[in-house]
C-alpha cells in the first residue's frame, strides 16, 4: 500500500508553451502551487527539442508564437506516434467560433480562450488528464481515438440538449451548466448522457468538437 501512495503523489507533469514570459511566469507558478511539476518553452521549435528529452503528461500551448505557432507544432505532435497521444489545450486571444473550430480540428483536445481565470485552467487540466486516463484504461492504444469523429447522420437534439452542448462546449463543467440553467448538477449529466449516446462519442471532449463543427452551439 505504501508503495502505491508513494506512486500516487509523483506529480503530472506538464508542459507549457508560450512566447509571453510573464504568462509563463504566472501560470506555471499557479499550476506548480496545484501540485503539477511545469517544463516551458517559448515556442513550438523550443517545446519539441523539449519533447525529445522528455515526455509530459499533457501539453498547454499558446497558439500565436514566433518560429513555429501552435498549430504547426501540434500538427507535428499528432503526426509523431511517440506524442500523439499525448492531450493538448490550446490557450489562444482568438475566440470566435470559427477559431475554436480550427483549434480543435487541428488537434486540441481543448480550447480556451485569453483572458482566463487560473482555476478554470486547473480545472480543464485536471478534467483532460482524468480523461485521458480514461481512455488509456479503455484503449492502450489511444492513438487511434484522434481519427475524425464518426457520428450518425441526422441526429436530433432537443432544445435543452442545444443549450447544455452549447455551454459544454464553452468549456463549462457540469456543475457550471447547472447553475447556469438553475437546474441539478444530475440533470446536466442526463442531458450529457443522453447525447453522448445519441452521437456514440467517447467524451465531453468529443462531444464539444462534434458541436462546433456542426455548429450546433
Amino acid at each position: 500500500m505504501k508503495e502505491k501512495e508513494k506512486a500516487a503523489k509523483v506529480p503530472k507533469k506538464l508542459l507549457l508553451v508560450d512566447d509571453d514570459p510573464n504568462l509563463i511566469l504566472l501560470v506555471k507558478d499557479y499550476l506548480e502551487y496545484n501540485g503539477y511539476e511545469v517544463v516551458t518553452a517559448s515556442h513550438g521549435r523550443e517545446a519539441l527539442a523539449v519533447l525529445e528529452k522528455e515526455t509530459p503528461d499533457l501539453i498547454i500551448c499558446d497558439v500565436m508564437m514566433p518560429e513555429m505557432d501552435g498549430y504547426a507544432f501540434v500538427k507535428q505532435i499528432r503526426e509523431n506516434p511517440r506524442w500523439r497521444w499525448l492531450p493538448v489545450i490550446f490557450l489562444s486571444a482568438k475566440g470566435q467560433v470559427s477559431d475554436r473550430i480550427r483549434g480543435l480540428n487541428e488537434g486540441a483536445d481543448v480550447y480556451m480562450v485569453k483572458p482566463f481565470e487560473p482555476e478554470e485552467l486547473v480545472a480543464q487540466v485536471k478534467s483532460t488528464l482524468a480523461q485521458a486516463e480514461r481512455l488509456m484504461a479503455a484503449n492502450p492504444r489511444r492513438s487511434e481515438t484522434l481519427q475524425r469523429l464518426q457520428v450518425p447522420l441526422h441526429v436530433q437534439l432537443t432544445p435543452t440538449e442545444k443549450k447544455v452542448v452549447s455551454l459544454v462546449a464553452s468549456g463549462m463543467s457540469n456543475k457550471e451548466i447547472a447553475e447556469a440553467l438553475g437546474v441539478s448538477q444530475r440533470t446536466v449529466e442526463s442531458h450529457v448522457s443522453n447525447m453522448l449516446n445519441k452521437t456514440g462519442l467517447n467524451n465531453r471532449t468529443e462531444l464539444s468538437r462534434w458541436a462546433l463543427e456542426n455548429q450546433i452551439v
